[in-house]
């Protein structure tokens, strides 16, 4: 029996670790189906797969992990079509969920770090050869923590540049809790010199970048187009009221079934359902998979265990309250 992860492991791992996966591997081709050079912007509650859907994306598609059996017996396995896809781009994984900060100067810092990040996950670039003189200053200012504001806003353009030219393929940039920093912004009042840097950020790395093959974004909230995004017309925004990828975020109640069969644990599918069902993403009634996963695991250390809101706890109320203060 495959252990269940409640402690929310990436992909990789978890296939590394054989725990109980749920297949969510389509969204490879739909997202290749749609449009494989587009920008897809998907907006989702906290705990909904976000970042495990990322990380899946980025084991299928890195050309650092070739050679891996992880996606063996996964739907996406079930479409030959798609293996010249496989492992054959180079990633740019940019997180920003520690990019917030009570003011504009801790911002920079932290930003910085996040992108120090995703370029530490390419070691082989500093110091190789093609490397340009002012690539090699600005790799220099990043990784020594003094790189500008303006050497910050051109980083992942000129990141995926010098990677399209290593590896003669074109980038997949995936970012992952895109609006954690404009939030922050706006609740510590620096909110226009933040929109500022991150339209320019994501500007020259989305919009006229001629090293992009694709790129994925993620986050809970939907921020104005017309404030970060501007211009960018190859961006595809893919909320809650969208049914397109609408199975992708949540479990479904087909998914649910079959886990707690997996585990001998059919018997307590109507509480489940009670407590966790209730989602609605487009067409798609969903379960949150967050109090699914730990309401599974918890039964199998207790029979006896009643259901409770795990997910209540996971992330704050702040900006409800500050939209009922006005």
């Amino acid at each position: 029996m495959r252990q269940i992860d409640a402690g929310g492991l990436s992909f990789r791992e978890n296939r590394r670790r054989n725990k109980y996966y749920v297949d969510k591997t389509l969204l490879i081709k739909d997202i290749l189906e749609s449009d494989d050079s587009g920008v897809f912007l998907f907006t989702r509650p906290r705990r909904f797969g976000k970042t495990t859907n990322l990380t899946m994306m980025d084991a299928f598609f890195n050309i650092d992990y070739k050679g891996n059996d992880w996606f063996d017996g996964l739907a996406i396995s079930r479409y030959p079509e798609y293996d010249g896809y496989k492992n054959a781009f180079p990633v740019i994984n940019l997180n920003m969920k520690d990019t917030k900060s009570p003011d504009y100067e801790n911002f920079m810092n932290a930003l910085g770090g996040a992108i120090v990040d995703a370029l530490k996950k390419h070691p082989y670039l500093i110091d190789s050869p093609i490397l340009m003189k002012d690539e090699k200053i600005l790799i220099d200012a990043l990784l020594t923590g003094n790189a500008d504001r303006d050497q910050l806003k051109t980083s992942l353009r000129k990141i995926s540049e010098i990677l399209e030219r290593h590896h003669g393929k074109k980038v997949v940039i995936l970012i992952d809790e895109y609006d954690v920093p404009l939030d922050k912004a706006f609740q510590h009042g620096y909110y226009k010199e933040m929109v500022a840097l991150i339209r320019s950020l994501f500007g020259q790395a989305l919009k006229t970048n001629d090293y992009l093959q694709f790129a994925v974004l993620t986050g809970c909230l939907r921020v104005s187009k017309e404030s970060i995004f501007t211009g960018l017309n190859n961006l595809k925004v893919c909320s809650i009221s969208d049914v397109k990828f609408d199975e992708f975020f949540g479990f479904t109640d087909e998914e649910v079934r079959a886990m707690l069969s997996a585990y001998g644990l059919e018997n307590h599918y109507e509480e489940t359902r009670e407590w966790y069902d209730g989602y609605r993403f487009g067409g798609q009634d969903v379960y949150c998979p967050w109090d699914v996963i730990n309401y599974c695991d918890d039964l199998l250390s207790n029979p006896r265990q009643k259901p409770r809101a795990y997910w209540m706890n996971t992330s704050g109320n702040d900006m409800v309250r500050r939209l009922i203060d006005r």
